[in-house]
C-alpha cells in the first residue's frame, strides 16, 4: 500500500529523525511506478551526507534546510540536492509548513507524502496541512515504544478533530484513511 502511494506523489518527505534511524531507501520497489522525489527534511543538518537517500542514485533526492544554511548543506551533499528555504524555520525554532510547501510547488512538487516519523507528522498536524492521513492500526503491542502521532491536550471532546474516516482490513491489520480537509 505505501509504495503504491509513493508512485501516486511527487515527493515523499520523512524527517531528520526518520532519515537518520532508518536510512530508507523510500522508493517504489514493491509496485511499477516512478520514483518520487525524496525529500528530507533537516534544519539542524544532523543527517550523514553519505545516507543512502544522498548516494544511491535511486531517485532525486532533496535536503531541505533553511535558507541560511545553504552552503553547509551543500557541502554535506552537493548544491544540486539542497532545497534551501527563505523562512523555514521562525524565531521559535518550528519548521513553517506552508513555507516549506509553497518551495517544493515551485519545483513542481505539488503532492507531498509525509511519511514519518512521528514528530514530522504531529507538527504537520498540528499546523494544519495535511489533506489526508492514513493510520495503521495493527497487532503488536511494543510498550511504550517510539511515540506516533502527538497533538496538543484538549479541555473538551468538542475541540478534538473530527475527520471522516473509512477503515480497511488489509490481512490482520487496519488502514484508517482520514479526511483532514475541513477538520
Amino acid at each position: 500500500h505505501l509504495h503504491r502511494l509513493r508512485a501516486l506523489c511527487d515527493a515523499m518527505l520523512v524527517g531528520t529523525g526518520t532519515a537518520v534511524a532508518d536510512n530508507p531507501r523510500l522508493t517504489t520497489r514493491r509496485v511499477s511506478g516512478p520514483h518520487p522525489t525524496r525529500v528530507v527534511l533537516d534544519v539542524h543538518l544532523r543527517v550523514p551526507g553519505e545516507a543512502g537517500l544522498f548516494t544511491d542514485g535511486q531517485a532525486p533526492t532533496l535536503l531541505v534546510c533553511d535558507a541560511r544554511d545553504r552552503a553547509r548543506a551543500a557541502d554535506r551533499v552537493g548544491a544540486h540536492q539542497v532545497l534551501a528555504v527563505p523562512g523555514l524555520v521562525n524565531a521559535a525554532g518550528d519548521v513553517v509548513w506552508p513555507a516549506l510547501l509553497a518551495a517544493l510547488r515551485e519545483r513542481g512538487l505539488a503532492t507531498v507524502l509525509v511519511e514519518g516519523g512521528g514528530v514530522t507528522v504531529s507538527r504537520c498536524l498540528a499546523q494544519g496541512v495535511l489533506d489526508r492521513l492514513h493510520l495503521m492500526v495493527t497487532p503488536v503491542l511494543i510498550g511504550q515504544g517510539k511515540p506516533g502521532v502527538q497533538l496538543p491536550p484538549v479541555q473538551q471532546m468538542s475541540e478534538c478533530l473530527r475527520p471522516r474516516a473509512r477503515a480497511y482490513r488489509l490481512g490482520d491489520d487496519v488502514l484508517w484513511d482520514l479526511d483532514l480537509r475541513g477538520t
